[in-house]
């Protein structure tokens, strides 16, 4: 294998998950194309003819380069094997080494090693001699079908039987194809085997068994083995170099690469376009851009002129980085430099351009692709349906995708899933499953991704029972349920309050084989506290430490919130001080849930005090720890001590939210305080962006109209409204009413609109 490609394999990002393509006209090839025995029957036929009319295209006299030449036109295997046994049949003809190995060839890319092993037999019989390139034609074919295991008993039996002696070049190319395909185990034998005949390695078995050493991350034996090459006579070469630079950078050593460089340059040995491209690489990959162009412009002062993988490296760190204009001008530059951009240059700039959300310029990119007579791919389109989808354009994701079938580029399922993501997203969820039916008609087969978004929306739903369905369906189709599945459904039944279903799924999780998590633990814990069965929920906390799980925050916090919720503080104060006593620190979730017990119980002093407490510490203080304890507040008529600490909230610690806005409306509304500073405080909440709650809302109007100011209503309405972003007509309607003085009817049809505005409580 050559450096260059193996270089090749250091790019990850040249190769992006295939992000989505999609098709309407999807086809399996199962529903294309004719059955195995009239497939076979046809191809025959076809076989036939094709060497009868080549035979007369043939001189009964023809030449073995005649014949070669014929045969190297067939793309037939079956067809090449009648022609050749048309012409061994002629008279005076009599194959040579170049005709068999053609044979030979034609056989191993169709992986018919059976009929390969015939053809060896027919030519020991021929007496035609059976050399190296014979056994490496043997080697490439089983390759190709992954056989490794059978590669070194080829080797053993060419020897035996046809006296192919193994010889450095042989073991080479051997050693190399399975580094390449990852057999390091077999590397180690085929390199025993090696040794063990005396026969002598050369730099390029040197430079072979080093790449294996740095695929497995053994970057200090390969050091080792570079240093005892010279006990061989041997001298490292720049590809031992750099095959040991890339073993650094890949393990996050830029470092180490750039001292090899040094010691490369100490004993002569000259850099290339290799050795600075993987040095520009490991500086791209670290995030060191500036790094990597001082480098370039070093090299360049050596004589060193960027290439399309130089350029293609700095296009791709830049789009990493987020630098994604200048990642654009980098290709201007590669362009007027005379190269032009290859398919991964341009997958590189679209992923690029949609994670940074510019869909326009990436489809502009698309266009000028197809200007350079370089065809997009099914890559290339996934990554801007996907983030279509993502940007919830759903519709726009669907045309180009029906748009990618009139070009004949076909869907895979990481396409369908894009879009079944977006509709779930949008809440298209029947055309989701609709596309998710056409998507199997078509031939695609769903994955686990595709099952777990649609069983997700059916249990946002609560659709539970078709959820189960489709977990069936998981089951019957062979792919694999994972622990997602059951975490969704188990989430779904909690919600739904349907616990003892939840339970049986949890209990089908062992039975299937799927191991739990923490989230199987916590959501039922969850829902089996929510469901006042505290005593199971502490009895499962229990089996989740005996399953070696431990108990994180959230299984802590769900059994805190229930005693909170009844009002027994002292086994909320347990459950933290037990939380802490295993080693899981409270946070201002924990805390601020035992505050609001606190203050449910009566206990607000306490609850203040907490609070207190916990910022003398540092931590940083939430809504979530303030807010029960200004309502408290509130309830006892302690309105100055409850705006004190509202204040305090916006100066000190978080921003307060729409509940504590809420908390101090109410709390002023219903106090019987000045009304001049309730009024104050709609306008400030307003400015921050919140809309009043209408019951509370309705209780200063009244108190505004009892007290004849009306011009003060009319301005708060006008606000809500615009707060609100009332329609012209509902603004029409409210002012007429207001305009004949009907202000219970302004308010009313005021309240209507608001509560037709409010987001309706979803499933979760």
């Amino acid at each position: 294998m050559a450096f260059s490609s193996c270089l090749k394999c250091s790019y990850p990002w040249f190769l992006p998950h295939p992000h989505h393509s999609f098709s309407f006209s999807y086809k399996p090839i199962s529903n294309s194309t004719r059955s195995f025995a009239s497939t076979y029957q046809y191809s025959s036929e076809l076989a036939i003819k094709s060497s009868v009319s080549n035979s007369i295209l043939l001189s009964p006299d023809f030449t073995p380069d005649q014949l070669l030449h014929t045969l190297r036109r067939q793309n037939d295997e079956t067809a090449a094997l009648r022609l050749f046994d048309w012409a061994s049949k002629q008279p005076n003809f009599k194959p040579d080494s170049s005709i068999y190995e053609e044979i030979l060839r034609k056989l191993g890319k169709v992986g018919s090693f059976n009929s390969m092993k015939d053809v060896l037999q027919e030519m020991k019989r021929s007496g035609c001699e059976i050399d190296r390139g014979i056994l490496l034609i043997f080697v490439e074919s089983y390759t190709k079908f992954e056989l490794y295991d059978e590669i070194l008993g080829i080797v053993e039996n060419m020897e035996v039987e046809f006296g192919i002696e193994p010889d450095t070049y042989l073991f080479n190319f051997l050693l190399n194809v399975l580094v390449d395909g990852n057999k390091l185990k077999l590397v180690e034998t085929a390199h025993s085997n090696m040794v063990s005949r005396g026969i002598k390695p050369d730099v390029s078995t040197f430079n072979i068994l080093i790449k294996a050493l740095c695929r497995a991350h053994q970057i200090r034996p390969a050091i080792l083995m570079m240093e005892e090459m010279p006990s061989y006579g041997l001298s490292p070469d720049e590809k031992t170099f750099t095959t040991l630079m890339q073993g650094f950078i890949e393990e996050g050593n830029l470092d180490g690469a750039l001292r090899l460089k040094e010691q490369m340059a100490s004993v002569g040995c000259v850099a290339s376009h290799v050795t600075v491209n993987v040095l520009v690489h490991g500086f791209c990959k670290e995030g060191k851009l500036e790094e990597a162009f001082k480098f370039i412009d070093e090299m360049s002062d050596e004589g060193f002129c960027p290439d399309k993988l130089t350029f293609n490296t700095v296009v791709n760190g830049l789009c990493k980085a987020g630098h994604v204009k200048h990642a654009l001008e980098v290709m201007d530059m590669m362009l007027q430099e005379g190269f032009d951009p290859d398919l991964y240059t341009y997958n590189i700039l679209i992923s690029g351009l949609c994670k940074m959300g510019e869909v326009e310029e990436a489809v502009e990119i698309i266009d000028q692709m197809v200007s350079r007579d370089c065809s997009p791919n099914t890559v290339t389109y996934n990554t801007l349906i996907s983030t279509l989808c993502k940007e919830n354009r759903v519709e726009e994701a669907t045309k180009l995708a029906h748009a990618l079938t009139n070009k004949g580029i076909l869907p895979d399922v990481c396409t369908f899933n894009s879009l079944i993501q977006g509709l779930c997203l949008t809440r298209n969820y029947t055309v989701a499953l609709e596309l998710f039916k056409d998507m199997k008609n078509q031939g695609c087969q769903p994955d686990e991704f595709t099952y777990n978004m649609l069983i997700d929306s059916l249990c946002c739903r609560g659709q539970l029972k078709e959820a189960l369905v489709l977990l069936k369906e998981m089951e019957s189709s062979g792919c694999a349920r994972n622990v997602i599945t059951y975490n969704t459904l188990i989430d779904g039944f909690c919600k739904s309050k349907k616990i003892a279903e939840a339970e049986e799924i949890f209990d089908q999780m062992e039975l299937h084989g799927v191991s739990r998590n923490s989230i199987t633990y916590n959501t039922l814990i969850d829902g089996l506290s929510k469901s006042r069965r505290v005593e199971e929920a502490a009895q499962l906390m229990d089996q989740m430490i005996m399953e070696g799980l431990k108990p994180d925050k959230f299984t802590y916090n769900s059994m805190l919130t229930h005693f909170c919720r009844e009002g027994d503080i002292k086994k909320a104060a347990d459950i933290v001080q037990t939380m802490t006593s295993n080693g899981c620190e409270p946070d201002i979730v924990t805390y601020g849930t035992l505050i609001g017990g606190l203050c449910k119980a009566g206990r607000v002093e306490v609850a203040n005090r907490l609070l207190r407490s916990l910022k003398i510490k540092g931590m940083v203080l939430t809504p979530h720890a303030y807010n029960p304890v200004i309502q408290a507040l509130f309830r006892q008529k302690r309105n100055k001590e409850a705006m004190r600490l509202f204040r305090e909230m916006e100066k000190t610690a978080a921003t307060p939210d729409a509940l504590s806005y809420k908390i101090v409306f109410r709390g002023l509304c219903n106090s019987g305080g000045p009304i001049g500073e309730a009024v104050d405080f709609v306008i400030e909440m307003t400015e921050k962006g919140y809309v009043p709650e209408f019951s509370s809302f309705y209780m200063l109007a009244e108190g505004l109209s009892a007290l004849a100011m009306e011009e003060t209503l009319i301005k708060l309405v006008d606000i809500v409204m615009e707060k609100a972003k009332f329609t012209e007509n509902e603004v029409r309607m409210v002012r007429g009413f207001i305009k004949i003085r009907k202000f219970q009817d302004a308010l009313a049809t005021l309240g209507g609109i608001l509560e037709r505005r409010r987001p309706k409580k979803g499933y979760r």
